[in-house]
């Protein structure tokens, strides 16, 4: 049987976290679900009636397991991006063709033992600390765009965070 994908569909409304340490390093998971390289930051959808920020802060608690950070920035815009039509037939039973996503720059407040990825429901096998400008060239392809924009709106941000 033959899917017809209607590109009509919406966006999924959702947040994405990058969480940023005292050497400019981010925070990326590998995903347990996929047996290739997914890193990816800390993400996840809005809950109705709840406001962007909160959503972050509680997608990081579920995701990493701290709440140990300060958002000091996010996106201007809403960023989008489409899966892959064979992923937006299974994922979120096929209602949304991409998600659209406010990021959100924070900084990193505990040390390294704070973080626990044995969540309820685990989203990573594995964590590590980024270079924050090698993003784009450890992502998923489809996704590549959209950390391309992410790296853009919060690069100068970073950068003082190193300096300082």
């Amino acid at each position: 049987m033959t899917v017809v994908v209607d590109d009509a569909r919406p966006y999924r409304r959702g947040v994405g976290i990058a969480l940023i340490n005292a050497d400019g390093h981010v925070f990326v998971g590998q995903r347990h679900d996929s047996a290739e390289p997914a890193w990816q930051m800390p993400q996840g959808g809005i809950d109705k009636g709840e406001d962007p920020q909160t959503a972050a802060l509680r997608e990081m608690m579920e995701e990493i397991g701290t709440d140990k950070a300060k958002i000091i920035a996010e996106t201007p815009e809403w960023l989008l991006y489409d899966l892959p039509t064979a992923l937006s037939q299974k994922m979120w039973k096929g209602k949304y063709r991409g998600q659209e996503q406010k990021w959100f720059l924070m900084t990193f407040l505990g040390k390294d033992c704070d973080i626990n990825i044995a969540t309820e429901h685990p989203e990573f096998s594995t964590w590590k600390w980024l270079p924050f400008h090698d993003l784009p060239d450890v992502i998923v392809g489809f996704k590549r765009d959209i950390y391309i924009q992410v790296v853009a709106a919060f690069r100068s941000a970073v950068d003082q965070i190193v300096k300082t």
